[in-house]
């Protein structure tokens, strides 16, 4: 693991010639988190955190697929544009850590192919390096209980990942493609040949706390898809809501209601 410095992204953005990834660096130095880079499997990633100890409760957030394509063809750099993630990070007030997918956040290393944020988004690659960043996580600081939240296609590797980590108490996700053939068909997309389907994913431990929300006017990720992959009884549609908006109102009481049901407490 290294440190992870944002004073040559801020420059760039100051001169109006930053890419994709040096913005949210940006957004992120903007909302008080400090940076470190850190080994999974095959792959480096983000880790974005408020300054602070580490406790032995953690919340891991993993961000949307961004933008994956550009004029039909691989993205030269996929990294989200929409900050909500952070913003929803940023209202947490258990410690958490934002997740870097393999190949966002401008960590393009030899293993970097186009086709692991197009059509292997979701693959096993992926989701073998998150889940190995985050033991690394939990063996260095001592946690003892992970809590997965995943937006959209982070929902999606989210409830991939979960199962994969002894650690793990509980899922949230918010507007998550759990149904990956549903949603390739809504869109009239092709198949993500090379990514795993969640609704392929191993059920999670019956102590585990699994909640999924989505807005009723979602067009992105609608209802139906969520429901392809997730127990009708842990959905939680919420009418009037967006793929974006409007989440980050809601989020305390999202907070609240996983702080409420929660198995694993905090030891006092």
């Amino acid at each position: 693991m290294r440190a992870f410095s944002l004073l040559l992204v801020l420059i760039l953005t100051a001169l109006g010639c930053a890419t994709p990834a040096e913005r949210f660096a940006e957004q992120a130095s903007a909302r008080g988190f400090t940076g470190e880079v850190v080994h999974g499997a095959r792959f480096t990633h983000l880790v974005l955190r408020r300054p602070g100890p580490p406790g032995d409760f953690l919340h891991v957030y993993l961000d949307g697929d961004g933008s994956p394509l550009l004029a039909g063809a691989a993205a030269p750099d996929p990294t989200p544009r929409e900050p909500l993630v952070l913003d929803l990070m940023a209202q947490d007030p258990m410690p958490s850590v934002y997740l870097g997918r393999p190949c966002y956040n401008g960590l393009r290393g030899s293993s970097c192919t186009g086709a692991l944020w197009t059509t292997a988004r979701y693959s096993e690659a992926v989701v073998t390096s998150l889940v190995a960043a985050v033991q690394r996580l939990v063996e260095r600081d001592g946690v003892r209980a992970v809590v997965w939240i995943g937006y959209s296609g982070g929902g999606a590797l989210a409830r991939l990942a979960a199962p994969r980590l002894p650690q793990t108490v509980g899922l949230v996700t918010v507007g998550a493609n759990l149904g990956l053939a549903r949603w390739t068909a809504v869109h009239r997309a092709p198949p993500l040949d090379g990514s795993l389907d969640p609704a392929g994913a191993p059920a999670l431990p019956e102590h585990v706390y699994e909640r999924h929300y989505v807005g009723s006017r979602d067009d992105v990720v609608p209802p139906a898809v969520v429901l392809a992959g997730a127990s009708p009884d842990t959905v939680v549609v919420v009418d009037g809501y967006g793929h974006v908006c409007c989440w980050r109102e809601r989020w305390p009481a999202v907070l609240a209601e996983l702080d409420a049901r929660l198995v694993v407490r905090q030891p006092r």
